[in-house]
């Protein structure tokens, strides 16, 4: 059994949630990708991507991705939404030997959990609209990277971590 396991998927897929969830299962710990960018810049997501553009969020990011590949097992780790637009950090991951999981979710069930997108970069007056567009440009990176998929938009994040031990096993 791989000793990382990392979740991927878009904002409100679930990798917070899930993740703890299935810390909790395997008595593993969690590493949040918002607390380990936070830590190492001082700053959250939004206050990059607002005071710095995206191109700064992007590479605060992958050295985020750098720091939790370099460390050590066992931990689930959420990895940052838009990591898997860049090439680089996708070779990386496939290349990492890490269990990683896609959290596939529908536009609407991602809108509604994020209602508004209060501190969620890119998402403008129409969270739903600009969650389609980022579907559009991510899902084929996420099944790129992916060694399992989950369709979360039915299950509970019980259900989803029962799921991802259960491949694990």
């Amino acid at each position: 059994m791989t000793s990382k396991v990392l979740l991927v998927g878009m904002m409100g897929s679930g990798k917070s949630t899930v993740g703890a969830a299935l810390a909790a299962r395997l008595g593993w710990p969690y590493l949040d990708n918002d607390a380990l960018l936070e830590r190492s810049t001082g700053s959250t997501a939004p206050e990059i991507w607002e005071q710095q553009g995206d191109r700064a969020l992007r590479s605060a990011e992958s050295r985020v991705l750098t720091l939790v590949l370099g460390m050590p097992g066992p931990f689930i780790a959420g990895v940052a939404g838009g990591v898997v637009l860049d090439e680089g950090d996708r070779t990386r991951l496939i290349a990492s030997g890490c269990h990683i999981v896609w959290l596939r979710a529908s536009s609407a069930v991602l809108a509604r959990r994020i209602g508004k997108g209060a501190g969620r970069a890119r998402l403008g007056n129409d969270p739903e609209a600009a969650l389609r567009a980022l579907i559009l440009e991510r899902n084929a990176y996420y099944a790129e990277v992916a060694t399992q998929v989950v369709d979360v938009d039915a299950l509970p994040a019980g259900a989803v971590a029962k799921a991802v031990a259960e491949a694990l096993a």
